[in-house]
């Protein structure tokens, strides 16, 4: 069993102009369509048992419609192979209230987005959606380190997001690209010995693909951990606190899948990454 716990899609009819603006922001390639069924595709090919998608409500009006389709999702999780966490925005009206709804309707968990979401991760309003979170049992995605389609962006760097979890009582957190995109060192000295700290793999191991528009000219600016680096992340965590993660679509499930299956590692290891982790906390009854 493979569990890819960060993956992403958008409602067919946007999901082209949806991966054509981010694939122009970010200057890299998507590996599917956008959509559920073309994530399905790439299931299939790549051998994954299960994905969770973890929407991102850019905008407070979008979140009822979000958790109402992450509802519908599970309801056919156990026939497709895909599930949904929920979406939360640090303005919306009643963070209690849906939090809440969320979590009576069997959702595992939220996903929030500060760059994306435009406000410092470690700003009041965070702290509350993180203290009611953890008072319902959610579990909270939270995007992590630099995001590679907004350059200079600090929202969500591990210093921030160490300052917040400080403030936020008991909750459980997966903290996405290794605990901080292209800020692993950080994230290791801050995050390494939190219990209730969980990092994904997503957009992390190996290489990115660009788009080909020349905004990237050579392979050295792609790069991001080396395989090495990456076990040694692995170690310092505990591969207990790892998840496998991918980022879909933009890296190739197949591809990462790979990538983890030849890490210096041992299989028990690469079982925790690769299943266990996210079968214990993000699926389980």
């Amino acid at each position: 069993m493979i569990i890819d716990i960060h993956t992403h899609t958008f409602p067919a009819k946007i999901a082209a102009h949806a991966l054509r603006t981010l694939s122009n922001n970010s200057h890299t390639r998507p590996f599917t369509d956008g959509t559920i069924s073309g994530l399905k595709a790439s299931m299939t090919e790549s051998g994954v048992t299960c994905s969770i998608i973890q929407p991102v409500a850019t905008k407070p009006e979008q979140v009822r419609r979000i958790n109402d389709s992450a509802m519908k999702i599970n309801a056919e999780g156990e026939s497709t192979g895909i599930y949904s966490f929920g979406g939360i925005h640090p303005f919306f009206d009643d963070v209690r209230g849906e939090l809440s709804r969320i979590s009576e309707a069997g959702i595992k968990g939220v996903k929030i987005h500060p760059v994306y979401q435009g406000l410092n991760i470690d700003d009041s309003r965070y702290v509350e959606i993180l203290k009611c979170a953890g008072e319902l049992g959610l579990i909270v995605m939270i995007h992590a380190g630099w995001d590679i389609g907004f350059p200079g962006d600090d929202s969500a760097l591990p210093v921030r997001i160490a300052r917040a979890l400080d403030m936020s009582g008991n909750v459980r957190v997966i903290l996405a690209h290794m605990g901080g995109w292209r800020n692993w060192d950080e994230a290791l000295r801050l995050f390494a010995g939190r219990v209730n700290v969980y990092v994904d793999t997503a957009f992390s191991l190996g290489r990115f693909t660009p788009n080909g528009d020349g905004y990237y000219p050579g392979c050295d600016e792609c790069m991001m951990l080396r395989a090495d680096e990456f076990a040694d992340m692995v170690r310092a965590f505990g591969s207990e606190r790892v998840i496998f993660g991918t980022d879909s679509p933009w890296m190739s499930q197949r591809e990462c899948v790979k990538g983890i299956m030849s890490l210096p590692l041992s299989d028990d290891e690469k079982t925790n990454i690769l299943c266990r982790n996210a079968r214990d906390i993000a699926l389980a009854v």
